[in-house]
């Protein structure tokens, strides 16, 4: 690879690192996964860089794809012996991190398809088309997903009062970090 390609990776990298990690996060739960899924896909990324025309749709496509899937590997089913201590759970005198807690908490019950496509299309933005495109669906199925997810995810948020219309999407882009 030429040396300004090289140059031109490495700031598609750092500019981009957070929001595919957040991404991958999102996608399936767990940071280390996430870190895993990102890293793998920018090995995936690193030859093909030259010849893509939107290499940020498709790293996107592709940190998806490898959140899902470090998800179902094998190994992933065993439980560590950290596993068995019970997590304790008390209220946070603070009220916006109790509030994060609660809407990533409500982020998690939505299913896995339908999550990526809320992330994708309101916390990074994307359009229609573009979600669709890292969803590798149709903009109608991409626009049902949308819609399922945000109403899986108000419908869980109903019971913690905790009301997404008015919520500015900074206060938003804050619970999924």
């Amino acid at each position: 690879m030429k040396a300004e390609d090289e140059q031109a990776f490495r700031e598609f990298v750092t500019s981009e690192m957070t929001s595919l990690r957040k991404l991958a996060y999102v996608t399936c739960g767990d940071w280390h996964t996430a870190e895993d899924a990102v890293a793998n896909a920018l090995i995936k990324l690193y030859p093909r860089w030259r010849k893509l025309d939107r290499p940020d749709l498709y790293v996107k496509t592709m940190v998806y794809r490898a959140a899902i899937d470090e998800t179902r590997r094998p190994w992933r089913r065993e439980r560590s012996v950290g596993d068995a201590i019970p997590e304790v759970t008390g209220g946070d005198p603070v009220s916006a991190a109790d509030e994060r807690m609660r809407l990533r908490a409500a982020l998690d019950a939505v299913p896995a398809r339908q999550r990526a496509a809320v992330v994708l299309r309101h916390y990074l933005g994307l359009s229609l088309e573009d979600t669709a495109g890292v969803l590798n669906c149709t903009v109608g199925t991409a626009k049902s997903q949308v819609s399922r997810g945000l109403a899986k995810l108000r419908e869980s948020l109903a019971g913690e009062r905790i009301n997404l219309n008015g919520m500015p999407m900074e206060e938003w882009t804050n619970a999924v970090a």
